[in-house]
């Protein structure tokens, strides 16, 4: 059996299980809006006015204050994708921290033709093109890396890696035990990782947790951490959506920004807005 067959059926295997660990409590939207004016000034800047739609259902400014993350950091994003979080992260850390991009290692994906095979290949290149036309900031000034060939100069330096709404395409891929150990080799020993996660209940069926449909349980997630060398800092319910009744047999795509019903049910799904979301803290485990 290979390696990359085992951490699926660990992985698979925790989504099942029925023993999870307790969970950290912190309620919020308790967290006081952020004083740090530099990062208000990325959110709030001209730039991201096609974004700042999200903002009520994302909280930027309290997520990142909840994840403890300071301008002098080197903090690394994990699958940024369009870059809604980018837009934010990389202006602000510009002056006196820095911004990592990191996407997962291509060589562990299974490819359904060459063209998207090379579009993930060159990623690490193209990213920061795309990232200097989202931000101002000069490509030279980002670092892009696939998640097996970060730098060796960065390896153990970054303070926070954070990951908005992509464990379960980890899951999905079969590769979340082996990415989340490798993020664990270049976080600081005092670093922490942040994840905002579709949120499944507690007792929803496997179907409907398993991360097909975008959703994960809490206690899954933990669990699978825990698995990997981390244990919960904190919890927090700044992103949660009690709206979200996430039974869709479409997934969470169902919900904005994605309406994949397109015009059905359009007003029903935007007033329930984007889903219920859990937002955890943890650190490496010695």
């Amino acid at each position: 059996m290979t390696k990359k067959l085992i951490f699926a059926g660990v992985a698979t295997a925790l989504l099942a299980a029925a023993a999870v660990p307790a969970l950290a409590k912190h309620h919020a939207k308790d967290g006081a809006m952020h004083s740090d004016a530099a990062l208000m000034a990325a959110i709030n800047h001209e730039r991201r006015k096609d974004e700042k739609a999200r903002d009520v259902y994302r909280n930027p400014a309290e997520t990142l204050a909840f994840f403890q993350v300071k301008p002098t950091h080197t903090v690394a994003e994990y699958g940024p994708g369009g870059g809604w979080y980018t837009r934010i992260l990389l202006p602000y850390l510009s002056a006196n921290g820095k911004y990592v991009a990191v996407n997962g290692n291509s060589d562990s994906t299974n490819f359904t033709d060459r063209a998207r095979e090379g579009r993930s290949k060159s990623w690490p290149e193209r990213f920061p093109d795309a990232a200097s036309k989202w931000t101002g900031v000069a490509a030279d000034k980002i670092a892009a890396f696939e998640s097996d060939e970060v730098s060796d100069e960065l390896k153990g330096k970054i303070d926070r890696i954070v990951i908005f709404r992509s464990l379960h395409g980890m899951l999905n891929g079969n590769r979340a035990d082996s990415e989340l150990r490798a993020l664990r080799d270049i976080l600081a020993d005092d670093g922490m990782i942040g994840v905002v996660q579709h949120r499944a209940n507690a007792d929803a069926p496997y179907a409907m947790s398993k991360g097909t449909k975008g959703y994960l349980k809490q206690s899954s997630v933990v669990a699978l951490f825990e698995l990997n060398g981390f244990e919960l800092v904190d919890s927090s319910e700044i992103n949660a959506n009690p709206k979200d009744t996430k039974d869709y047999e479409k997934g969470v795509w169902t919900l904005p920004p994605v309406l994949t019903n397109k015009d059905e049910d359009r007003a029903k799904y935007q007033a329930i807005g984007e889903s219920d979301r859990m937002t955890l803290l943890f650190k490496k485990r010695p």
